[in-house]
């Protein structure tokens, strides 16, 4: 399987992929489970995505963004949310730098970053269809600073099995709040995913970014053309998560101070003054 592209990437460019006549999976009325993804990329400016990844992590030509609107079972119950990464690569692999995962789970933000750096922050989604209208906004601190609106057009066929590869970082600095000084140095956590594709509707719609002091995806990723929206059901074929390489302390030092749970920039976890 190719190291080149993710599972992200490549449904964005079959979004151009004719539709196809076929049944879609079947489930009992109001079942959880297998919930489709709302799926949407965008392109934003290369230099842009560059000046927020940390050492050692380099931007993918395309300047993709690429947001995931979700319904997801975590502890037998539904955790709605957002997922923002970005298109960035390592040492020639490509992959997905993850700047922030809003949920409305609280019980599983704190676990998930201490064990994994996962960016995780508590935020509100409201994600639907109704017929073929979908609908999905989020909202943080009162602000609903991504939304989307569209319809569903037709099915499209499955791009097959593919991996998705993506980036967090896990780090603590020390307690004496000594300037560059860490209690664990700061490390790439690899999350390794397989999927195949269940079922792939094409959806037309748009994608609005509203600016946000401690959501600031429409400021410093602002969208130069939307590229896909899909509703994306997977098959989970497999899933590890791994400690990677040590990032360079002194380097990563700049990007140590995040707002809240997210990676975006800040200050003493509050939006830079």
């Amino acid at each position: 399987m190719s190291t080149t592209t993710t599972q992200n990437r490549i449904l964005a460019e079959h979004y151009t992929s004719p539709l196809i006549e076929a049944d879609g999976p079947q489930q009992n009325p109001g079942e959880l489970s297998n919930w489709p993804m709302l799926k949407v990329a965008y392109r934003t400016d290369k230099d842009r995505i560059a000046s927020l990844l940390p050492p050692g992590l380099e931007p993918d030509d395309s300047a993709l963004v690429l947001i995931t609107f979700y319904n997801l079972p975590i502890q037998n119950a539904p955790e709605y949310g957002i997922a923002m990464n970005v298109a960035a690569n390592y040492k020639g692999t490509a992959g997905e730098y993850t700047l922030g995962i809003g949920i409305d789970q609280e019980t599983v933000i704190y676990p998930s970053k201490e064990r994994w750096g996962q960016p995780k922050f508590h935020a509100d989604t409201a994600y639907w269809r109704l017929g073929n209208r979908v609908e999905a906004r989020t909202t943080h601190y009162g602000h609903t600073f991504a939304e989307f609106k569209g319809d569903v057009v037709g099915q499209q066929s499955s791009p097959g099995v593919c991996e998705q590869r993506e980036f967090w970082v896990k780090y603590m600095r020390d307690v004496d709040l000594t300037p560059g000084k860490y209690d664990f140095n700061p490390h790439f956590v690899n999350v390794y995913s397989k999927f195949d594709t269940l079922h792939l509707e094409k959806v037309e719609g748009q994608l609005i970014l509203r600016e946000s002091k401690y959501d600031p995806i429409a400021t410093l990723l602002p969208m130069r053309e939307q590229v896909s929206a899909h509703l994306w059901t997977p098959t989970f074929l497999d899933r590890k998560i791994t400690l990677g390489d040590a990032i360079d302390p002194d380097k990563f030092w700049p990007f140590a101070d995040t707002i809240g749970g997210s990676r975006w920039p800040g200050e003493n976890g509050a939006p830079p003054a």
